[in-house]
This record gives C-alpha cells, structure tokens and sequence, in this order.
C-alpha cells in the first residue's frame, strides 16, 4: 500500500467554538468521526483498545469480520468531498459492472454495467478495496489533521454525566461530547441499551458469512482462475469474496472464528469448479449473520454521547452499504458541530444527528437485508423464477439489474438516486437551515447573517 498523504482538505466552514470530542473505537465508524470532526476544527482524541493497526496485527490478533469491501457511490462522494478520492484511489479498484452466475454450475444468469449518468449524478463510483487499507487511509487523515490516537486504550465504562470516558486501568479521559463507535457488540450499544425498552438478542438469518481472501500470485497461476480476475487488478491485489452457506449452529454471533481453507472447502463441495479452486486457496473468517434492530435512542440521557454506526444502526456482515452509513453518520454530525457556537447547542446537536439519520439508516439497511435474501435463496421454485427471470433479461441485451418490460423504470430510477444521490452534508445543512438558526434566533442570536447563519452571538471556547 502507498504511504502518500491522505490528508483531507479543509471544509468551506469551520467551528466557532471548538470542543474537545473523545471517539470510541478504531474502526472505520469511529476513525470517519475523527477525521470529519477534526476537519471542521474540533479537537479530537480517539480510544482504540487494540495495541497496533498494522494490518499484520490485525490478521493475526484480531480478524475483523470484512476484508473486501463494495464501497457504494454515496460513500466515494464522501471521499470526493473530503478531498480525499487520490488516497482512494491507491488502494481501490473502480467497479465498471457486475457479472450473476449460478454458483452450482457457473451459468451465466446476468450482467449489470452500471449506468454512467446515474454515477454522474450521484457523485461517486462503485470501488472494490481492503478494510485494512481503508482503514490505514483514515487514520493517517485523522492523524495528518491533529487528531490525538491512543491505542492500548480500552474503554470499560462512562460516567453518568457522558463527560468521562473510563478505561479499564482508571484513567478518566475528558470529553465535552463522546462519539461512541464501538459496534453492534460493544459497550456503547450495551450503554443505550439500559435506557431502552425490550431486548437485544437479535435475530438469527440462517446463514453464516465465509469472508475469505486469495492471493492473486494463487490466481494467475491458474488458467480457470486468471479469468476471474479484472486487467485493473495490479500483481500486489489480492482477491477477496463472501460466501454465503446455511448457519451450521456452531458458530456464534459473538465469535469471529478463523476459517481454514479445508472448512470454507467442505462448504463449497457442490459448487462448480473455480468456487472450489478459490476455496482451497483460500483463508478467511466465518461469522453468524444476526439481524438486530435499530436502538430507540442514540443519544446518552446526558446528552453528551451519542452513538453512531454499527453500535446504533446494525447491518449484518458483508453488506455493501454498512461501513457508508458509518462515513455518512460521521460527515453529518461533523457538519452538524461545525454551526457550534456554544455549549448549550450540543444535545440538541446530537438529537438532531439521531433526527437526520435514523429514517435513511433502517431504509438502506432493510435495502441491504433484501438483497442478501434475494441472492441467497435457498433451491426451489422461487430460486428457479429468479433465475429465470435474470436469464431472460440478459438474453434479450438489457442490464440485469434494470426494470423488467412493462414495470416502473422510473421508479427504480428514483430509488437508486435516493440511494446513492444521497449527501449527508445537504441532509444537516438542510436541518440547520430549517430548524437550527430558527432554535438560535428563538433563543439569543437577533440578527442572523453570513457565517454559518449567524451574527453577533457571543462566542467562549472550551479549555478542557
């Protein structure tokens, strides 16, 4: 991977008032919050437990759950916007279409060219890249933007108040306002959770995720494999896919387990012969998929923590759209903190960001859990009418993913424009357009003009 800088570039505003933001959790949700809200002016410190994020320490001590990520066009426009599309572009590979195959016999049921004026108009482009790389690019922005990384720093709890993150050693870190990135097991789901109603058990799909990775040194040297791989492919690429099998029972949600390549083989027996080759060649992770729901609240009854990503909107393992919601989540409250003028705006701030996001999250993520069920459909009748149906959409030279003769093509249209046209940016501007400057104006602020909306409000800054 190239050491270029993944510096992002500045913002049209920053903040008038700057606070001091305690993130916790290195993954992609929390290193995007630190990027995003040191960017606006903020001053950030991030909480990582793990004592590296080397990559080599990550395969070996702590395997995450993805390698390959499908990152949508709503998350490259983030990219674009944050100034930071040539860092991703060293570690990516920009998807032209998509191929649908039988995975028992390799028939070949479709092909999708994604449509360059819907690109155009959302503002991004399907990219293939490595979680690690991802996250390697992320934490050198935060870093290259001053925000302050510690690792070895597990949080084990918060203080009533949400303004002390505690570690596991005692050390109370300060913070005026605590992000909390820390997963759909972790401890900032398990902190909203004791204000909430109802359990958190979850729902099992009946299927477990292999998240496996080839060398491609292992495919070129194959024929029958070769062909897998794009011309854009450089030789240091390695492949990675998902593999989708029945829940076999022995796997739980709360295990990420390695996943040799003789047990990704004894799932892959039936299939046709390139699936098996990947699978002996292969390495991996397996995990249960487990659907669980999106949290009543986001926001600490302090108001002063919020949560965001995978701790308050899960998707499952593998989906195409679950580490966008994380960057989306991130660019949306950072645009939301770059209006702040005082600390009394915070958890009106942070309501707001639960307000912006939480109908767009369970939306795209019902979206997400569609698509699984329709590719995963178990042998049958309706699996056979899929098929089919696909089958005969590329035989008569349209797109397979395109609306069938006779359907709505317009309403796909709209769909995938509120998919991927989606700007988190536009979406708290317009909250602060709407509601933000009115609540300001209400309160103390009589003349209302070019920065940020506001003029003449008495500015203090924090000095903790």
């Amino acid at each position: 991977m190239s050491n270029a800088s993944a510096s992002a570039l500045p913002p049209e505003s920053k903040t008038f008032l700057q606070v001091h933001v305690v993130v916790v959790g290195g993954g992609v949700a929390g290193l995007s919050a630190a990027v995003a809200l040191s960017r606006v002016g903020h001053r950030v410190t991030l909480l990582e437990r793990d004592e590296d994020f080397d990559q080599a320490y990550a395969l070996r001590n702590k395997p995450t759950t993805v390698r390959g990520i499908r990152m949508p066009p709503n998350m490259t426009k983030i990219f674009n916007h944050w100034g930071m599309r040539s860092a991703i572009d060293e570690i990516g590979t920009v998807s032209g279409q998509v191929i649908m195959s039988r995975i028992e016999d390799s028939r070949t049921l479709g092909k999708h060219v994604w449509n360059h004026e819907m690109l155009e108009e959302a503002g991004g482009e399907f990219i293939f890249l490595d979680y690690h790389n991802l996250r390697q690019v992320l934490l050198r922005a935060a870093k290259d933007l001053g925000a302050t990384i510690r690792t070895n720093s597990e949080v084990s709890s918060v203080s009533d108040d949400g303004r002390y993150a505690i570690l596991t050693d005692g050390e109370r870190v300060h913070a005026d306002v605590i992000v909390g990135a820390t997963g759909r097991l972790g401890l900032i789901r398990d902190l909203l959770c004791q204000d909430q109603s109802g359990d958190d058990t979850g729902k099992p799909r009946g299927l477990m995720l292999f998240d496996a990775v080839v060398p491609a040194a292992k495919l070129r040297a194959d024929p029958e494999l070769r062909e897998l791989l794009h011309e854009e492919f450089s030789r240091d690429d390695d492949f990675a896919f998902y593999l989708y099998v029945p829940d076999d029972g022995k796997t739980p949600e709360a295990r990420v387990k390695a996943a040799p390549s003789e047990i990704i083989a004894a799932h892959t027996a039936n299939f046709e012969p390139r699936i098996q080759k990947l699978a002996a060649a292969a390495s991996g992770t397996c995990v249960k998929l487990v659907t669980r729901e999106v949290l009543e609240d986001w926001v600490h009854s302090s108001g002063r923590l919020v949560g965001i990503g995978d701790a308050v909107h899960p998707f499952v393992p593998g989906s195409i759209q679950g580490p966008c919601m994380s960057l989306e989540d991130a660019s949306v409250l950072a645009k939301l903190f770059s209006h702040l003028l005082e600390e009394s705006q915070i958890p009106s701030f942070l309501y707001a960001f639960e307000e912006i996001r939480r109908a767009r999250t369970v939306k795209i993520n019902d979206v997400d859990n569609n698509n699984i069920d329709f590719m995963t459909m178990p042998s049958g009748p309706m699996a056979t009418g899929r098929d089919d149906a696909m089958a005969a959409t590329f035989q008569a030279g349209r797109n397979a993913l395109d609306a069938e003769e006779g359907d709505d093509a317009s309403s796909q249209w709209t769909e995938n424009r509120e998919i991927f046209g989606y700007d988190a940016e536009d979406a708290a501007n317009e909250w602060w357009v709407s509601w933000g400057i009115l609540r300001l104006r209400a309160k103390d602020a009589p003349e209302l003009g070019e920065l940020s909306g506001v003029k003449g409000v008495a500015i203090a800054r924090s000095e903790h």
